[in-house]
């Protein structure tokens, strides 16, 4: 048959479909038009039948049909931990859940044996994830018709053997909290686990939360009172126990003593008649701290204090450390000059006014070989937070920057 045949045949077969169409039409809807861009009643004829999966679809929107592939394992993007997924992953090995499992079970010992605990404890938990499906069918009224009770009781008795075994791996591995996670889940389902109550006591004490460890091990040793393993921690629990408490002593005869030498800080302060001010946010200061010396426990010792000499004329600093009240500023000025910045050598011990501020906002002038104490008794100053603040300027400037100081403190004051 040549083409120019098929051609005609065909056209024969369109003119026939359209004469029927037309001859019914009337009948089905004489008044209404067919829409402009509707197949005619011969195209559709000559068309297909949609594929069963295509006429499920041909009704949703594309988000219905994606969420719809979504659901079937083979276009999953998330894994959702749930029954079907976890179903879907046991059809990947023969048996029941009981025989998968158990094969898990026994390849984890072999790696825990070679002492490959990261490998054991991914079999175990391979197996877990089976038998855990099948607790949770139970859980929602679901179970499997063809279990029997003693079906059931093999698997829990698995379940409780996977749990133990991989917090022994997680113990090895350090991941205590996992470790009496796992054993946790083994005493649900058998309150009489000698290992996990072992397992979870010492994953307690290595994390030092020896009030749950030594819980958990009476616990143990009330059902056998002679098991080895339980006493062993038992005995490192009460060591444990008696190292926290000698700490802790410790601790404790230091925050006493650090506060009997605050309260003779304070009091000697008092007795001097040294004003102070502590601000919310006081400066780091690392161990320097105003304290008294040579013996901070002896109200006879000498007060000392950090200070920081401040040039404003060229907006630097330093920090000494501890400033006795009976030292003099000059005692200081002697090592911490020359100034490293000092170009034009301005600064000098006896080239050198300064001033400390008072709690008014006002100034006074420190003599150079004045004791500390001098200065810090007289009328209005202050010590902040701890720390005695020094201005230090080259005489040429220290008229003008004295000027310039007590009038924004003026403005200040005006302001506010």
């Amino acid at each position: 048959m040549r083409i120019e045949e098929i051609t005609d045949e065909v056209a024969e077969r369109l003119k026939i479909s359209e004469a029927e169409g037309s001859a019914q039409s009337p009948e089905e809807n004489p008044t209404q038009p067919a829409p402009q861009n509707a197949p005619s009643t011969a195209s559709a004829a000559m068309l297909p039948e949609l594929s069963p999966g295509r006429a499920m679809t041909s009704k949703k929107t594309v988000d219905e049909v994606v969420a719809e592939l979504k659901k079937t394992p083979f276009f999953m993007t998330e894994l959702e931990e749930n029954d079907d997924t976890e179903a879907f992953k046991a059809l990947a090995y023969e048996g029941t859940p009981f025989e998968v499992a158990s094969e898990f079970k026994e390849q984890g010992n072999e790696c825990f044996r070679a002492k490959r605990w990261a490998d054991a404890k991914e079999f175990y938990t391979k197996g877990v994830l089976v038998l855990a499906a099948e607790e949770r069918k139970r859980a929602k009224g679901e179970p499997n018709p063809e279990e029997t009770e003693e079906d059931v009781k093999g698997q829990r008795s698995v379940l409780e053997s996977l749990y133990v075994n991989r917090a022994a791996c997680h113990l090895e591995l350090r991941n205590y909290r996992s470790c009496w996670l796992d054993c946790g889940a083994a005493l649900r389902l058998n309150d009489k686990n000698l290992k996990a109550f072992y397992r979870s006591a010492r994953a307690f004490l290595a994390v030092g939360r020896i009030a749950e460890a030594d819980d958990a091990c009476a616990r143990g040793l009330a059902l056998d009172e002679s098991n080895g393993p339980l006493k062993a921690v038992a005995r490192d629990i009460i060591q444990k126990s008696e190292e926290a408490a000698a700490k802790q002593k410790k601790e404790d005869e230091r925050m006493a003593r650090e506060k009997r030498r605050a309260m003779l800080v304070r009091a000697a302060l008092k007795a001097r008649g040294i004003k102070t001010r502590a601000t919310a946010q006081p400066p780091e200061m690392e161990d320097a701290r105003l304290q008294l010396v040579p013996d901070p426990d002896d109200p006879r010792s000498a007060l000392s204090f950090p200070a920081v000499l401040l040039y404003p004329a060229h907006l630097e600093s330093d920090f000494i450390k501890a400033f006795a009240e009976t030292e003099a500023l000059a005692d200081h000025l002697a090592y911490v000059f020359p100034l490293p910045w000092d170009a034009a050598r301005e600064y000098a011990p006896a080239g050198v006014e300064c001033y400390m501020e008072t709690a008014a906002g006002g100034l006074v002038k420190v003599g150079r070989k004045a004791p500390l104490l001098k200065a810090l008794s007289s009328a209005g100053v202050e010590v902040v937070d701890g720390v005695v603040r020094i201005f230090v300027l080259p005489k040429a400037k220290a008229a003008a920057w004295v000027q310039e100081f007590k009038t924004k403190k003026a403005a200040e004051k005006g302001g506010g």
